[in-house]
């Protein structure tokens, strides 16, 4: 890696340019990077006819690390399934960068525990890890439609399910090293259905004996949702396929009172780039309004230091954010609380500083 590392930067669609932005500038405090800006989803589809072209997929295998906003925007809906789609470039670029480890840390934050759907005793001492699969399942399978009648296959071969398996042992045991508590992994899945999970459980079961030190405990994925807003501070990681993962993710964060406030890391082999964004959306309903909070995004930037950078003296842990919670903002585009880290100011009016 040389001095300055190559960061490909994605703003997006919507509030991503501004997000974004305000995470450039404040990386460019905290050391010396080059940045390569591209386009892709929606801004892609307006500019190329697709949500991601081949020069820009070239373009992030090539960096240190890639830096997206969001995509996606009513602009761009649609049930024409040859139409472009501004989520296809962000499954083509987990797939092209073979990125099948998506790591969503869940920890409240002070400022936000009060705006929590849960009574702040539920909620206390919560601080989990999501791992979610990212590039195999039912998001990647051969689907269509003939007539009335549409289909999407679900799909996992062994060897997909034990490198994030073994994604997951890793992080437990790193965590527990890191806050001295006994590590655990929960496998969801819903193998007394579905013989992908039945294969998920086996794999999982086969991997763990090699993490002698790390619980593991499966559950059924409709259990798993239940569990997590009835006892969420019991989990440690969770582990999970795709398309559970999207969702229990989601439901993991909004533990925290806020979606919109949590960071991701998609990683993929070692030494390869990984893809560091934030959870929320593009919230096109105050996009160049400078209301959109980049907390997010610069928690992924932390996790980007962390993870994708080996810089963790730069990066800190990424969590839940401190600070004080300012104001609510609301509305179709999704979760724009805005909120104060320490040193940070976040102004209506003119975004951040």
């Amino acid at each position: 890696m040389s001095e300055a590392p190559r960061i490909v930067v994605l703003p997006g669609d919507g509030i991503g340019p501004e997000i974004v932005g305000a995470t450039m500038r404040l990386l460019e405090a905290l050391g010396e990077f080059e940045f390569d800006e591209r386009l892709l989803g929606g801004a892609s589809i307006d500019a190329y006819g697709t949500a991601l072209t081949d020069e820009v997929l070239e373009a992030c295998r090539a960096a240190d690390a890639v830096l997206l906003g969001a995509v996606g925007g009513p602009k761009w809906d649609t049930t024409d399934p040859d139409a472009p789609r501004p989520e296809q470039g962000l499954l083509g670029l987990r797939k092209g960068m073979g990125l099948y480890a998506n790591l969503r840390p869940v920890r409240p934050s002070p400022a936000l525990i009060g705006a929590s759907p849960l009574r702040e005793e539920r909620i206390a001492g919560t601080d989990l890890l999501v791992v979610r699969e990212l590039t195999g399942g039912i998001y990647f399978g051969d689907s269509g439609r003939e007539g009335d009648v549409a289909h999407d296959d679900c799909e996992y071969s062994a060897a997909e399910i034990e490198r994030i398996a073994r994604t997951a042992f890793e992080a437990a045991e790193r965590r527990a090293e890191a806050s001295n508590h006994k590590p655990r992994v929960t496998s969801v899945d819903k193998a007394n259905v579905l013989e992908t999970s039945r294969l998920w459980r086996e794999v999982v079961g086969r991997v763990a004996p090699e993490y002698p030190g790390v619980a593991l405990e499966h559950l059924l994925v409709d259990n798993a949702a239940m569990q997590l807003v009835s006892r969420p501070a019991d989990f440690d990681v969770i582990l999970t396929e795709n398309l559970f993962g999207d969702i229990l993710s989601d439901e993991s964060a909004m533990l925290t009172g806020s979606l919109g406030m949590l960071p991701s890391a998609s990683l993929g082999a070692d030494g390869e780039p990984g893809l560091f964004e934030p959870v929320h959306g593009s919230a096109p309903d105050i996009a160049g309004k400078g209301v959109a909070n980049p907390l997010a995004t610069f928690l992924s930037a932390a996790m980007m230091l962390r993870h994708g950078l080996d810089r963790p003296e730069v990066g800190g842990r990424p969590g839940g954010g401190g600070g004080h919670r300012r104001d609510d903002r609301r509305g179709a585009g999704g979760d724009r609380r805005l909120a104060r880290a320490p040193g940070l100011r976040v102004y209506p009016d003119r975004g951040s500083t």
